[in-house]
């Protein structure tokens, strides 16, 4: 963690509401993760077309479809907080997406090997024809990878329903030596950035 900042502290007393949860996603991860700190809500996949355009780069990427997801899932939930995201993940200006197949995923896995790379998750909330945005960046550095080490991750399979081709919260974490930033946020939810985005539309999740 050497070398990040510590974010401002703020507070605040006033009293919020506690609308219902809808998460625009079918994403295990982010069920996980707002399971995780006792929430109760509903998961809605957003079906929305998730190509990238030619105009887009990693961060807009992430920004524009986080705000599309939960657009198209506030329509269907006029009445609910509607959380969604997209995560992505860019090692030197190249979005590495979901692996295609085992050999894209050892490719991955040899390109990140002893390298930092940085992974985008764009945050939308929704609430009453109102709406709060942020993206989150953190930098995660992986340690040189031996083959064996490569052949092993790829055989568990862990990551080739994720971006970038591993998941930190499970067998991936033996591959990275450090992170600058928001931890969760590489699982695909910041859970403070969330609280601060409901926050800002006058609601609380807890």
């Amino acid at each position: 963690m050497t070398g990040c900042s510590a974010p401002a502290v703020s507070s605040t007393t006033e009293a919020l509401r506690r609308p219902q949860l809808v998460l625009a996603s079918s994403s295990p991860r982010r069920r996980e993760l707002l399971a995780m700190i006792g929430l109760s809500f509903t998961a809605v996949p957003a079906e929305v077309d998730e190509t990238a355009s030619s105009a887009d780069t990693p961060l807009s990427l992430v920004s524009r479809l986080s705000q599309a997801k939960a657009a198209a899932v506030a329509q269907r939930y006029p009445q609910a907080l509607v959380l969604a995201a997209d995560t992505t993940v860019e090692l030197a200006g190249t979005v590495l997406e979901k692996p295609r197949n085992t050999a894209e995923n050892r490719e991955f896995m040899v390109r990140l090997s002893g390298r930092s790379h940085t992974v985008h998750t764009g945050h939308t909330l929704a609430w009453q024809g109102r709406t709060a945005h942020e993206v989150v960046t953190s930098t995660v550095t992986f340690r040189a990878l031996t083959p064996g080490e490569i052949a092993w991750y790829v055989a568990t399979g862990e990551g080739l329903d994720k971006a970038g081709g591993y998941g930190i919260q499970g067998f991936g974490a033996v591959l990275v030596s450090s992170i600058c930033g928001c931890y969760f946020n590489v699982v695909g939810l910041s859970l403070a950035t969330v609280a601060t985005l409901a926050r800002r539309l006058g609601v609380s999740l807890v």
